[in-house]
C-alpha cells in the first residue's frame, strides 16, 4: 500500500461559522512566551530543517523536540547528546526496555515563527481605572539615590505612588525614570523602559489604546519571522514545554493503536513533527493517530496561512514516516469548543493539550460563567488518558495592580537577563526581539483591567488546584525525559534550572520559575 493512502486529511470547513463573543475583537499578538511554530510557506525565507532534512533524507525519527542552540551560545562548551532522540523513543515507547542516560549527538536547528494567542483589542473603556492602594506596599525610593544602582526600587515607587492616587508624586518619579531608562542598557533599565510605558498608560487610561497600537507597528512578513525565530532559538522556554508535553503524550500511549489528539493552540503544528514520527518507529508499527487542531479564525495573521497549512504539514510527515494521520482543523475561539465539535470517538486514546494557552481565558475573577474551569471540566468529561499543561509560572491573573507590578518586574527581569546573556546590548536583534517579543505582555498587564487585561497567569499550585478540582489526578513525568532537558539546558546559560516540585518540571532562571509543564489525567 502506497504512503499517500495512510493519510486521511479532513478539512472540515474552510472558514468557521463560530464567531467571538465580541466580533470587533481582533485577535492580537502578545505573551513572551509563545507557542512557537515552525514557518512551512514556500514564500517565507525560513525553512526548517526538519522539513528539509527530516522530511527528505533517510534519517532516523526525532522522539521528541530537540533544537541546536550553538548559534547563540557564548559559554564555547557545547554539550551535544548523541542519539538521544532515538533513545527516547525507544524509552518511551518500549514498555520493557530500562532507563538510560542519553549521550550527546548533534542537534539540527528549526526555524521558527510565534504563534500569537488570542487577544482582546477592543475599544478602551472606563475599567481601566487607578484604585488606591497601600503605598507601604514597597521600600520609597530616595530622589537623592544613585539612580542606576536603585532603578528597579524607582520603579515600584512610581507604582506605588499611582496605586495611591498620588499623580503629583508620581509624575516627578516618572520623569526621573524615563531618564535612566535605555532599550539598550543594561536588562533593569531595557525592562524598565517598557514598564514606565506600562505605568504611563494606566494613569492615562490608555493601556488599551497603547496595545493596540503596539500591534499596529508590529512588523509584517518576514521581519516578524525572524524576531521569533531569534527568540525561540535564544531561550529553551518552550522547547523545554515541548519536550515535557510530547514525552509525557509518548508514554500514555505507548501502547495504544489508535490516539487522538486534541491540541487547544495548533498553529503549525510543529510540536507534533518530531511526536509523530516517534509513534511511527514504534516496534509494533505506528498507531493511528487523529489530531484535531484548535486554533481561533484570525491567526492566518501569525500563521502566515490558514489551517490547511498544518494540513500539509501533516501529510508530509504520513507520506515520509508510513504513519496513518487524519487532521481535523477547527478554527473556532478556544472558550467556544463544544464536545460535539470535537467528534471523541470509542476506542482512541484521547491526549489533550494546553500549550500556554488557559491563562487566557477568563476565570471567576472576570466571568461569572468561569471559562476557565468550565473548559477543564469538559475536557475530563471526555475522560482523556492524559492532558498536559505548560504555563508562565507567574502570579498576575487576581493580583491587585501593586502586587502584580512587582510580580510581573521580577519575572520578566529574569527573562530580560536570559536574552542579556547571549544577545549583546547594542545589537539590533535584541531590541527587536524585546519590543516586539515582550513589550505587549507587560503593557496589558500592567496598563489593563477587567475584560481588557488578557494575560492572567497563574502559578502551577493554583493550576493544580483547578484541575484537581475538576476531577483529574497528577500523571508522572517522565525521569528519562527530565534527564534530557538537563542535557539540553546545557546548551545554554549555565544559569538555567530544572526542578520536579510537586509533580511538576519546572524551568528556571537563577532562582526564579519561569515555566511550569505537567500532566494530567
Amino acid at each position: 500500500m502506497g504512503s499517500e493512502q495512510f493519510y486521511g486529511y479532513r478539512l472540515t470547513s474552510k472558514r468557521s461559522s463560530y464567531s467571538s463573543p465580541n466580533p470587533k475583537v481582533p485577535v492580537g499578538p502578545t505573551t513572551l512566551i509563545r507557542k512557537v511554530e515552525a514557518q512551512d510557506s514556500p514564500n517565507c525565507h525560513l525553512s526548517t530543517r526538519f522539513d528539509s532534512d527530516i522530511l527528505s533524507s533517510g534519517a532516523s525519527p526525532p522522539a521528541i523536540f530537540f533544537e541546536d542552540c550553538t548559534s547563540f551560545n557564548q559559554s564555547g562548551s557545547i554539550h551535544h547528546m548523541k542519539n538521544a532522540l532515538q533513545d527516547i523513543e525507544t524509552t518511551l515507547m518500549a514498555p520493557d526496555e530500562e532507563v538510560s542516560t542519553p549521550t550527546p549527538m548533534p542537534m539540527n536547528p528549526t526555524s521558527a515563527q510565534t504563534r500569537w494567542p488570542q487577544q482582546s483589542t477592543h475599544e478602551p473603556t472606563s475599567s481601566i481605572m487607578v484604585h488606591p492602594q497601600a503605598a507601604a506596599y514597597s521600600p520609597r525610593y530616595s530622589l537623592s539615590g544613585n539612580n542606576n544602582n536603585n532603578l528597579k526600587m524607582l520603579l515600584i515607587s512610581c507604582a506605588s505612588a499611582l496605586a495611591a492616587n498620588k499623580i503629583s508624586e508620581f509624575e516627578i518619579l516618572v520623569e526621573r525614570a524615563q531618564a535612566l531608562v535605555s532599550i539598550s542598557g543594561d536588562p533593569i533599565q531595557r525592562l524598565g523602559a517598557y514598564m514606565v510605558e506600562g505605568l504611563v498608560a494606566r494613569r492615562e487610561l490608555s493601556g488599551n489604546n497603547i496595545y493596540r497600537t503596539l500591534r499596529c507597528r508590529e512588523p509584517q512578513g518576514k521581519d516578524l519571522l525572524t524576531y521569533m525565530h531569534i527568540m525561540y532559538e535564544i531561550c529553551p522556554y518552550l522547547k523545554f514545554g515541548y519536550l515535557a508535553a510530547n514525552g509525557a503524550i509518548a508514554e500514555a500511549c505507548r501502547n495504544e493503536g489508535r490516539i487522538h489528539i486534541i491540541d487547544f493552540q495548533i498553529a503549525q503544528g510543529t510540536q507534533w513533527m518530531t511526536l509523530l514520527p516517534a509513534l511511527a518507529a514504534r516496534s509494533g508499527g505506528p498507531p493511528h493517530v487523529r489530531i484535531t487542531g484548535i486554533d481561533d479564525p484570525v491567526s492566518e495573521y501569525a500563521r502566515g496561512d490558514s489551517l490547511e497549512l498544518v494540513g500539509r504539514r501533516l501529510e508530509s510527515v504520513s507520506q515520509k514516516f508510513k504513519i496513518p494521520i487524519e487532521f481535523h482543523p477547527l478554527p473556532v475561539y478556544a472558550p467556544l469548543v463544544t464536545v460535539e465539535m470535537l467528534d471523541v470517538r470509542p476506542g482512541e486514546a484521547l491526549a489533550v493539550n494546553f500549550p500556554l494557552q488557559l491563562h487566557h481565558m477568563p476565570d471567576e475573577s472576570v466571568d461569572v460563567n468561569n471559562p476557565r474551569d468550565e473548559r477543564l471540566r469538559m475536557v475530563k468529561s471526555l475522560s482523556p488518558k492524559v492532558v498536559t499543561l505548560i504555563e508562565q509560572e507567574s502570579n498576575t491573573n487576581t493580583a491587585a495592580f501593586l502586587p502584580r507590578f512587582s510580580e510581573a518586574l521580577d519575572y520578566y527581569s529574569a527573562v530580560f537577563e536570559s536574552i542579556d546573556a547571549v544577545l549583546a546590548r547594542d545589537k539590533k536583534d535584541r531590541i527587536n526581539v524585546e519590543q516586539h517579543c515582550l513589550a505587549r505582555d507587560m503593557v496589558n498587564i500592567i496598563a489593563c483591567e477587567g475584560t481588557e487585561r488578557v494575560e492572567r497567569h497563574e502559578l502551577f499550585r493554583k493550576w493544580k488546584s483547578r484541575l484537581t478540582m475538576a476531577g483529574f489526578t497528577q500523571y508522572p513525568m517522565s525521569a528519562y525525559v527530565n534527564s534530557v532537558i538537563q542535557e539540553l539546558l546545557k546548551c545554554y546559560s549555565q544559569n538555567y534550572s530544572l526542578a520536579e516540585k510537586d509533580g511538576a518540571m519546572l524551568l528556571g532562571w537563577k532562582d526564579r520559575n519561569l515555566i511550569s509543564a505537567s500532566a494530567w489525567h
